[in-house]
């Protein structure tokens, strides 16, 4: 069995919203992530991946999100032996002001350039990917 968890890749004046992980989670605490979290079971359901994340994020950051667009998904095992699928989409910054709603999941809300990502030493390397997909899905989308 697998958790399913959802990212948001979330774009705004010309920057993406990252979060520094509580210390407090079991899996990548202290660390820069994307906004997201594991789907719920609810039985028979349609755009469950889509509530998810936008119920993720407003319960963690405080902001409304938009237009989501796939970017892709890999599959990881966590350090408790746990198997993960997760799903990356691509958004918009629909309503609100980013926070830390949640302080037992967020510690810091951070917006940084694509260009910062790509070259912050303290980001993992499968973060760097993601935003590296996510900036070619928004060109893609938006023509940009």
């Amino acid at each position: 069995m697998f958790i399913v968890n959802v990212e948001a890749a979330i774009y705004d004046h010309e920057k993406w919203l990252l979060v520094l992980r509580s210390k407090k989670e079991e899996h990548a605490g202290g660390s820069l992530s994307l906004v997201g979290g594991k789907v719920d079971t609810e039985g028979n359901s349609t755009e469950i991946l889509e509530r998810t994340l936008q119920r993720e994020v407003f319960e963690e950051v405080g902001v409304e999100i938009q237009n989501l667009n796939y970017v892709n998904s890999s599959s990881f095992v966590t350090e408790t032996g746990l198997h993960v699928v997760d799903i990356v989409f691509q958004c918009e910054l629909k309503a609100g002001e980013a926070f830390v709603k949640s302080p037992e999941e967020v510690d810091e809300v951070v917006w940084l350039s694509t260009s910062e990502i790509v070259n912050h030493l303290d980001i993992p390397e499968y973060l760097k990917e993601n935003i590296k997909e996510a900036e070619k899905v928004r060109k893609k989308v938006y023509r940009c």
